[in-house]
C-alpha cells in the first residue's frame, strides 16, 4: 500500500513530534513546523497526533493513491483538488485508489499538513520520524520529497470528522506573536526596546523552518559583536549588529552569538509556521506570569479536541 509522488510541490516534507532533550548534543528540535495543524490533521484520520504526515510550504505536491484510504488537510489556505474536484479542508475526505491528490498555492499562512489514516512510513531517527533536511535525518532519506517516490501506507478505517469551527486556526497575512523578555533585552537601548514591541515588521526574505527575517525600525543593540555563544531555542528573537531581529524557527541551531533580546511565548510559537515572506507582525510584550496563564488557559481550551495538547504546543 502506497502513495506515488507526481509532483513534490516546492517543500513537502514528512514531519511528526520534535526531537526533545538533546539540545546539549547540538540536535535541534526540528517536527512539524506549526505542530497544532499537524495535530488538527492527525485528529480527522484517527491518528495519533504526531503520526507522521506531510508538511507543505507554499506551493503543493500531486500525489496518486495506489489504495484506498482516507486523509484530512489543515493549516494554510491552500487550494486542494480531488480528481481535479475541489475538497474542504478540515475534514476527512475518501479517497479511492488510482484517485489524485493536487495540492496548489497557499492564499494565506505557508503551510498545510495532508495526513493519512494510519499515518506514512518514515525513518525515526533519535526519538522522531520527523525530516530534520540541514542534517539530512527522519522522514524519507532526510529529504524533501522528489518525483517518483513511494510513500508507505497503512490505511485504516476511520469514520468521517469535521474540525469544529471554534477550533479551525484563522490564517492571515497580519499576525501578533505574544513574547517576553530574554537574556539580553536590557541591551537595547530605551528607544530599541520600544521599537521592539510597538513596531509593525514585516516578514522579509529570509523565511523558512530556520527563521524568520523581521524588516522594518532597526534596533540599536550593546554587544560589540563580541558576545560569547549562548543557547537558542525556537522562537528565540535575536539581534545582530545590523540591527534586524530574526526570529529562530524548529530547525534552527541550538546556540548563538547575537543578543537574544526576546523569547516568543510557547502558546504561540505554532504560529511560526505559518509565517512568510510579506506577512506583518506585532510583538506583544508579556511577563512570565501571563505568558504562563495564558499557556494554561490554551490548553484548557484545546483540551476537548485534542487532548494531548500539552504535548502539542
Amino acid at each position: 500500500m502506497s502513495i506515488t509522488v507526481l509532483k513534490p510541490g516546492l517543500q513537502t516534507t514528512l514531519q511528526s513530534r520534535p526531537r526533545v532533550g538533546l539540545r546539549h548534543y547540538g540536535v535541534p528540535a526540528s517536527g512539524a513546523a506549526d505542530p497544532l495543524s499537524l495535530a488538527l490533521a492527525n485528529r480527522l484520520v484517527a491518528n495519533s497526533w504526531d503520526a507522521a504526515a506531510l508538511e507543505v510550504t507554499l506551493l503543493g505536491p500531486t500525489l496518486r493513491m495506489n489504495s484506498d484510504c482516507a486523509i484530512a488537510v489543515t493549516g494554510a489556505s491552500f487550494d486542494v483538488m480531488l480528481n481535479n474536484v475541489a475538497i474542504p479542508l478540515h475534514e476527512t475526505v475518501f479517497a479511492a485508489a488510482g484517485e489524485v491528490l493536487s495540492v496548489g498555492g497557499c492564499a494565506k499562512g505557508a503551510r498545510c499538513y495532508i495526513a493519512f489514516s494510519g499515518g506514512l512510513g518514515a525513518t525515526e531517527v533519535l526519538g522522531s520520524s520527523s525530516t530534520y533536511l540541514a542534517g539530512e535525518l527522519g522522514g524519507l532519506q532526510g529529504r524533501a520529497l522528489q518525483q517518483g517516490d513511494e510513500l508507505r501506507l497503512t490505511p485504516e478505517g476511520v469514520a468521517g470528522l469535521c474540525t469544529p469551527a471554534g477550533f479551525r486556526i484563522p490564517m492571515s497575512t497580519s499576525w501578533a506573536l505574544r513574547v517576553c523578555d530574554s537574556f539580553e533585552t536590557s541591551r537595547l537601548t530605551g528607544v530599541s526596546r520600544e521599537r521592539l514591541f510597538e513596531s509593525n515588521w514585516t516578514i522579509g526574505r529570509r523565511a523558512d523552518r530556520m527563521g524568520l527575517q523581521l524588516e522594518g525600525a532597526r534596533l540599536d543593540i550593546s554587544s560589540d559583536g563580541r558576545m560569547p555563544s549562548a543557547a537558542v531555542f525556537p522562537g528565540t528573537v535575536q539581534c545582530p549588529e545590523n540591527g534586524a531581529p530574526f526570529v529562530l524557527s524548529v530547525d534552527a541551531g541550538t546556540v548563538g552569538g547575537y543578543p537574544r533580546v526576546a523569547q516568543v511565548v510557547r502558546a504561540d510559537r505554532h504560529l511560526l509556521g505559518q509565517l512568510k515572506s510579506g506577512d506583518h507582525v506585532r510583538l506583544l510584550h508579556r511577563d512570565t506570569e501571563s505568558a504562563t496563564s495564558e499557556l494554561r488557559k490554551k490548553h484548557d481550551y484545546w483540551r476537548s479536541w485534542i487532548p494531548a495538547i500539552e504535548q502539542v504546543i
